[in-house]
């Protein structure tokens, strides 16, 4: 980690569990989390670059489908016994696959909301208890600007990551007392190496920056330092609110 960005006393030692871990800002958060000295562990579906991020950050990967509620909390209890009690949770994992509306199915509906916000329930539920007795937590559940700015092309997915902000704030309402926070941050376009190869285009691109305050590219760092502000101690009276991170776009 860059030495001119901040250092949190507060998350050295830290138990904390990232979803979505593998690739893209789940790697950059992982890798943030373990430069502060938190003892990191992360779930994803992806085991090859799963082990690969890993071996590069020291953070202990655990292989899990998220969909998979018994494999969910099963994986949660294993990465408490391995890291320690879990007192930050980052719900990253999602997937913003585009679909029309014309062809979404029962079936494909369901299974979009249990990859972008069913397992965002289920991973707080699991990790709850272990906060409730530290008297403390830090959740953070991950919005999209593409509702905000009426995105279309992607439906469930954006019907998903509305939800997300009705879950969290609720969620802040019924843990406050034990003294865990719940907030949502919100991130713009972040040019990972995904959303470079599949939607990118120098055309796309130029658009979106113009749109943009700050004419430059996110990019996975951007997000990974609001988290670790969000779960560190320093943001200890934040929850319930939401965090955009997008240049200025919306």
């Amino acid at each position: 980690m860059p030495e001119e960005f901040a250092r949190y006393p507060s998350l050295a030692g830290r138990g904390v569990l990232v979803t979505g871990g593998a690739s893209g800002i789940g790697a950059s958060i992982v890798a943030h989390f373990a430069a502060q000295g938190a003892r990191t562990a992360f779930l994803d579906i992806d085991e090859a670059n799963g082990r690969q991020v890993a071996a590069e950050t020291g953070a202990c990967f655990l292989p899990c489908d998220l969909r998979d509620i018994a494999a969910l909390r099963a994986a949660v209890a294993e990465a408490a016994r391995q890291v320690g009690p879990i007192t930050v949770l980052v719900n990253n994992a999602a997937r913003d696959d585009r679909h029309g509306w014309e062809t979404v199915e029962p079936d494909y509906w369901d299974e979009r909301l249990q990859t972008n916000l069913r397992h965002a329930f289920f991973c707080s539920q699991a990790v709850a208890p272990m906060m409730r007795e530290a008297r403390q937590g830090s959740i953070v559940f991950f919005g999209s600007v593409s509702w905000m700015m009426g995105q279309g092309g992607m439906p469930a997915y954006t019907a998903a990551k509305a939800a997300s902000h009705g879950l969290a704030r609720g969620l802040a309402r019924d843990l406050g007392p034990f003294g865990i926070r719940c907030n949502i941050l919100v991130p713009g376009w972040i040019f990972t190496e995904r959303q470079e190869r599949l939607w990118a285009t120098p055309e796309a691109v130029a658009r979106h920056l113009e749109r943009q305050c700050l004419k430059e590219k996110l990019r996975a760092p951007d997000i990974a330092r609001m988290v670790l502000w969000l779960a560190a101690d320093d943001s200890r009276m934040v929850t319930g609110q939401s965090f955009v991170v997008d240049g200025g776009a919306t």
